[in-house]
């Protein structure tokens, strides 16, 4: 067996991650300084107005949640002093150029880094465009930017998905996005034009004086426009594939590691089972259900929702980072375990069904008596079947109301909410829940078998889906952590 290391590719390196606030990057920063106690330095850039601010966020945001436990536990009285000494803070921001900070210190910085670890991003499905593009597209430009004046850069890790494929039926190929490629035939993309389109939207807006809120649906909804105009199914994957397409056009001379993971859920294992934070693409329907909001939900029972926990896609990079190291090519990984171990929509549905069976979910108007959710093969059916059973009546209701005193007022709103809400979850996750698509891991595949070759702490790094059992997971590790974590953020005690 060879001597070396996944863990030994980290060693005195300095390395700089964006978005170590968020959900991957509080796990990149956990692991690295777990595995590899002597890394040099990790620089985490975070949105501050100065260093002092982003320090306070790192350590209450970052280093202050309990996914740090384990590594706490391993330092004792001293991991403050450790944390200190390999974490430096920066106040700064990828939409713009140098990151908005001094030139000077830029440089500073650029002369250390080795190691770039991309995981910026805005993942809300319905965000402004201005706001999406700025961070997921021309983020990248200014990133890259930087990365050229690093004379010691060895490897870029930019984490991505694989749903900037889109809502493709059959294989799809880790293969790179190229410039102005669209979903659709006979269509360019030019991301200078989607820029003078997101002014000229802001400028008629300010000529007309409309509102903030005007301005913010406005640009909500020019995301969506653009993005399904071109064959993506949200803001969100529209603008992280111009992100990649930037990435393939501007960063070729580079070495760089573009990870595609599927729909991440939370850990399975490393360092505890069932860290989350936020509710991911399924689990709004686990709480919709543990809530009793959802009464009914179009799901293709038979389509495979491509599911990973968030530790094994967090093992598959730094392999893949560790495999690449210094090799000025492009390599794409899709994380994704539906080739290998496919989970099927019911499988949710049904352990979700009989986990709330056995653990009903109360709430402060006590607990809910769980029912099964109406499930619908077909979106088309789903839709006949809530405009039927709840738009119909709550149209009748609002022509009600119109008469004097409006004495329903206040219900036809309430119900007019919850029927709105629903309805967009559903919208939304049609992509997902009738999903034709599957992601091709030839190259995920070669990775781990040259990982279990090549390193002799491969086991370290798990991330083969072949050892999930995913009824077991989802009823003891993650439904659980998911309602855990819904009812942090309601009680605003989430650790």
């Amino acid at each position: 067996m060879s001597s070396a290391t996944i863990a030994g590719c980290f060693r005195d390196k300095t390395i700089l991650i964006t978005g170590g606030t968020g959900f991957l990057g509080k796990m990149v920063v956990e692991k690295i300084l777990r595995v590899q106690p002597d890394v040099k330095q990790l620089y985490l850039m975070v949105r501050a107005p100065n260093n002092a601010s982003a320090k306070k966020r790192v350590l209450t945001e970052v280093i202050g949640k309990d996914l740090f436990n384990v590594l706490g536990e391993e330092h004792g009285a001293n991991f403050d002093n450790f944390i200190d000494t390999k974490i430096t803070p920066i106040a700064g921001d990828i939409i713009y150029e140098d990151f908005g900070c001094d030139k000077s210190e830029i440089a500073k910085l650029a002369e250390e880094i080795d190691i770039i670890i991309n995981g910026a991003a805005i993942t809300n499905f319905y965000e402004r465009y201005d706001v999406a593009l700025a961070t997921n597209t021309l983020g990248v430009k200014y990133l890259l930017q930087f990365a050229k004046n690093c004379a010691n850069l060895k490897m870029l890790l930019h984490i991505s998905t694989a749903y900037v494929a889109g809502p493709r039926k059959g294989l799809l190929l880790e293969e790179p996005l190229k410039m102005g490629a669209t979903l659709k035939q006979g269509l360019t993309l030019d991301i200078s034009t989607e820029t003078k389109l997101i002014e000229k939207l802001k400028s008629d807006l300010h000529s007309a004086k409309r509102s903030p809120h005007s301005e913010k649906i406005a640009m909500k909804e020019l995301g969506l426009k653009r993005a399904r105009h071109f064959g993506w199914p949200n803001t969100y994957v529209f603008t992280k594939a111009m992100g990649e397409m930037l990435l393939d056009n501007l960063g070729a001379d580079l070495p760089v590691v573009i990870a595609r993971p599927s729909i991440v859920l939370s850990t399975i294992e490393d360092p505890m089972p069932g860290w989350i934070e936020g509710v991911r693409t399924t689990d709004a329907f686990i709480v919709g259900y543990a809530d009793q909001t959802i009464p009914c939900f179009a799901l293709d029972d038979k389509s495979i929702i491509d599911t990973i926990p968030g530790d094994m896609v967090i093992n598959a990079m730094l392999v893949a980072m560790a495999t690449q190291y210094n090799k000025k090519s492009q390599v794409i990984y899709h994380i994704s375990a539906a080739t290998e171990n496919p989970l099927e929509g019911n499988t949710i549905v049904e352990w979700t069904y009989r986990y709330f069976s056995i653990y009903p979910h109360t709430t402060h108007k006590g607990t809910n008596q769980k029912k099964r959710v109406l499930m619908f093969n077909k979106y088309k059916h789903f839709l006949a079947y809530t405009f039927l059973v709840y738009r119909l009546p709550i149209e009748v209701l609002h022509m009600v109301n119109l008469f004097p005193f409006k004495l329903f007022s206040c219900h036809y709103n309430k119900l007019k909410r919850k029927y709105d809400r629903f309805l967009r979850l559903a919208k939304f996750y049609a992509p997902y829940s009738f999903n034709k698509g599957y992601f091709d891991v030839t190259n995920l595949k070669k990775l781990r078998t040259a990982a279990r070759k090549d390193y002799c702490d491969a086991y370290m790094f798990n991330f083969d889906p072949k050892c999930i059992n995913w009824g077991s997971f989802l009823f003891n590790i993650h439904i659980p952590a998911v309602i855990k974590h819904a009812l942090e953020k309601k009680t605003g005690t989430s650790t």
